[in-house]
């Protein structure tokens, strides 16, 4: 966790503590970790995919960053595209 911090400070120019959720995704996109700054603490999701890689949203060159809404962030999460009939490949975790 303190590595990402180090790399939203050091690399990207923004404070972790501002609020805002940093998303850091594997060269493989089959890993992706959420780290965001609340009230006590940082928190710190991440998703390794079994099946299937996650999509990248358009880069922003001007704020060096991939700027996008929550919803955008869950449909990427999970593998819902645009279209509400398509989704891509994810494993289905055995529920009981």
């Amino acid at each position: 966790m303190n590595s990402l911090c180090g790399v939203v400070q050091n690399q990207m120019g923004y404070d972790v503590r501002m609020g805002d959720v940093f998303i850091f995704i594997s060269r493989s996109r089959t890993t992706i970790k959420l780290l965001h700054a609340e009230d006590g603490g940082l928190v710190l999701y991440m998703k390794r995919l079994e099946e299937g890689t996650f999509r990248l949203p358009a880069y922003d060159p001007e704020s060096r960053s991939f700027p996008m809404e929550w919803r955008d962030l869950v449909m990427m999460v999970e593998g819902i595209r645009e279209n509400p009939d398509s989704r891509l490949k994810r494993l289905k975790a055995l529920r009981k």
